[in-house]
């Protein structure tokens, strides 16, 4: 089993991740390390974890510990990353990883010198219906990938929330825009080539709040849009020229709502649908993860070069959105 240790006691950790670590077949919650003691001490309790650690350094000294879970404020994710690698640490850290793909540079010339996992969490990655539709696509089910449709909003204006926080990494690019990319790149294996966007800052926060993107790949576009100040909506569509494929909760599956795919023919008469039940993406995350770890073999992860690749293209974005146009490539 692996032991895993937690730097915060952040939302995402206790709603989320904690749960499936607890849930997974291979891995066990070891300690939970936070600035306050008290909160640590207070979710060791609710988790039955063994230790709680009243700063973030003590759980890296510890020396029964495996793998470490960062959920901080993005703006801290590369600092502790390369603290946790530097500990001799395996490292799942919160996505984005980074803000400027330069950094994610610096962390997989460390992962290589560690000798250590390091990994973004993008739990999408580990679900079935992001697998089922790449299969669909490279099958021809739609025919040629003409057109990608993707949308990713909700509603949060609390001023003290760090995804309206400048200084604490905030803002809808870096918080959910990074989705409908991932999820495009993974269904098809491919990169964008050109880049249009209108990106807004809300001048009380100083964060983007709504981005308007359009990605041109080789044979197909993408165009999507984010926000947090609309009311909640996500969905995926793959459009070709003999039909498509909806993906009905393709970011929060379970959470948002039940996931499951929906594939149209040409003339809409035929509708083939697969359905995921109640799998949870987070618990396939941790399960991969510490397999890598007992395997020494991290070939079946999101790579810090996936990563590398996804935030070139919000960096991209935001350039974009100052001109007319970029062209990656």
């Amino acid at each position: 089993m692996i032991r895993w240790g937690v730097i915060s006691t952040a939302n995402i950790a206790k709603n989320q991740v904690i749960p499936a670590i607890l849930e997974s077949k291979n891995s066990i919650l070891h300690s939970i390390a936070s600035r306050n003691l008290k909160k640590a001490e207070t979710l060791c309790q609710e988790f039955n974890a063994s230790i709680p650690y009243g700063s973030y350094e003590e759980l890296l000294a510890c020396p029964q510990v495996d793998a470490i879970y960062i959920p901080l404020p993005t703006a801290q994710h590369v600092e502790w990353s390369l603290k946790c690698l530097e500990a001799g640490k395996n490292v799942l850290c919160e996505k984005p990883i980074a803000l400027r793909s330069s950094d994610i540079e610096s962390l997989i010339k460390a992962e290589a010198k560690s000798g250590c996992i390091l990994s973004e969490a993008f739990m999408v990655y580990y679900h079935p219906q992001w697998k089922k539709v790449k299969e669909l696509i490279a099958e021809g089910q739609i025919g040629n990938l003409k057109h990608v449709q993707g949308s990713f909003t909700y509603y949060n204006k609390d001023p003290g929330n760090m995804r309206n926080r400048p200084e604490l990494g905030g803002g809808v690019l870096p918080d959910i825009g990074v989705y409908p990319v991932v999820t495009t790149r993974i269904a098809t294996g491919e990169e964008p080539q050109t880049i249009r966007a209108k990106v807004e800052i809300d001048k009380t926060f100083g964060v983007d709040t709504y981005a308007s993107v359009e990605l041109g790949f080789n044979n197909f576009d993408l165009s999507f849009y984010v926000s947090t100040q609309m009311s909640l909506r996500q969905r995926m569509v793959f459009h070709g020229d003999d039909g498509r494929i909806e993906v009905h909760a393709p970011f929060n599956a379970r959470t948002y709502g039940n996931p499951s795919i929906s594939v149209h023919s040409l003339n809409n008469n035929e509708i083939l649908e697969f359905r995921f039940g109640e799998i949870n993406q987070y618990t396939l995350q941790i399960e991969a993860f510490s397999y890598a770890i007992q395997e020494r073999n991290s070939d079946h992860l999101f790579s810090l070069e996936d990563s590398y690749k996804n935030q070139l293209v919000i960096d991209g974005i935001f350039e974009a959105s100052k001109s007319d146009r970029i062209q990656l490539t």
